[in-house]
């Protein structure tokens, strides 16, 4: 594990001179002082705790008979994950992102726009491959084959970091997040997507406490393994004429010839504030309870991540459908924030907290 280290701040070297002050003291204990220095956090991908904020730390020791110089300050440690796979956020530079968002004035509403928080973005398939870089961070071809949409360079070694250098299949451009979910085929002939939209609108009581998830923040949502559902197949006939049958198996809808098959998938909304992913790559999200607000243990309300995928190919013949990860119920999708996060915020400031719903480009 790597670690970074930058200069010393004003803040350091003012502990550093308290700690050079407390010298006499310290010759007289019986032990060595050691003053560790604990760096920010970096994940297996070789990537910091926060990618858009810069490493922090110096190291300074002490001895019985060498008390801490003023000028080596001791750096604020940061926090340490309690185990492997858990890739934390700094809690000081959380709160200021939290309090300078919250500080912004939100535009004015004008015309009549739909009362419903939301924004999207449109996008297209952008490429296909075996890998994925939450669940097999740094292993190319270890996956099973996705269809990738958003950032073109999405592949095994994906960072926060790189994916501000990459383009996208997205529509507004500023939204450079990473998308996947498993490659459908029929009959073995691989059926992409015609059309993608991303929403981000919230679902809680209260939208005006959302605030934007940090940069770099990844998720999954369903199960690779799963080989049955209680409440059916989730695929759906879009359009007039909706279902009309069941394929030969029982599992998809027919459509009419007017409809088209879809798939909605949508992500957890509430977030524990600390961590951009956890070894499950779930265990840092949470649904909303019941009552429309975020569970203490994830108090953090973030925009609720949707994909409606729509496969104009897929509507009278549905018969022969499988995913790259095994039956249809093995559906599931990955996210992987690369939002300019001023553009970000100000969607999340100007549509979710007032309640509207905007285009694409952010706009009434």
């Amino acid at each position: 594990m790597r670690t970074e280290h930058s200069a010393l701040t004003p803040r350091d070297r003012g502990w550093a001179a308290r700690l050079g002050r407390l010298g006499p003291v310290l010759i007289a204990a019986p032990v060595v002082l050691a003053i560790a220095v604990v760096s920010f956090i970096v994940t297996d991908t070789g990537e910091a705790s926060t990618p858009e904020a810069a490493a922090t730390g110096s190291a300074a020791a002490a001895t019985p008979s060498a008390p801490p110089p003023a000028a080596s300050p001791a750096a604020k440690p940061s926090p340490v994950p309690a185990k492997p796979g858990w890739v934390t956020v700094d809690p000081d530079e959380q709160q200021a992102r939290t309090a300078a968002f919250f500080a912004r004035t939100p535009r004015k509403v004008t015309g009549k726009p739909v009362q419903v928080p939301e924004f999207h973005a449109t996008c297209t398939v952008s490429h296909h491959g075996d890998d994925d870089p939450i669940v097999f961070p740094g292993l190319p071809g270890a996956s099973h084959n996705h269809t990738f949409w958003g950032n073109k360079t999405t592949d095994s070694n994906t960072t926060a970091a790189s994916l501000r250098s990459g383009a996208t299949s997205c529509n507004p451009q500023q939204d450079r997040s990473g998308y996947w979910i498993p490659t459908l085929y029929q009959n073995g002939r691989v059926i992409d997507p015609d059309e993608i939209t991303v929403y981000y609108g919230s679902r809680l009581k209260d939208p005006a406490k959302t605030q934007p998830f940090p940069y770099g923040l990844r998720m999954i949502e369903g199960d690779a393994k799963k080989k049955s559902d209680a409440n059916g197949n989730r695929f759906w006939c879009a359009g007039i004429g909706g279902e009309v049958g069941r394929s030969a198996d029982g599992v998809f809808p027919v459509c009419a010839s007017t409809a088209h098959i879809v798939r909605q998938i949508t992500f957890p909304d509430c977030w524990d504030g600390k961590h951009l992913d956890s070894p499950d790559h779930k265990a840092h999200m949470s649904g909303a309870l019941h009552t429309g607000v975020c569970p203490r243990s994830h108090p953090i309300p973030i925009p609720s991540v949707s994909f409606v995928i729509s496969y104009k190919d897929l509507s009278a013949k549905t018969d022969g459908i499988t995913l790259s990860s095994g039956n249809s119920f093995s559906m599931h999708a990955d996210f992987f924030n690369g939002w300019d996060s001023e553009a970000l915020a100000a969607r999340v400031r100007n549509c979710l907290n007032q309640g509207v719903k905007c285009n694409a480009a952010g706009g009434f």
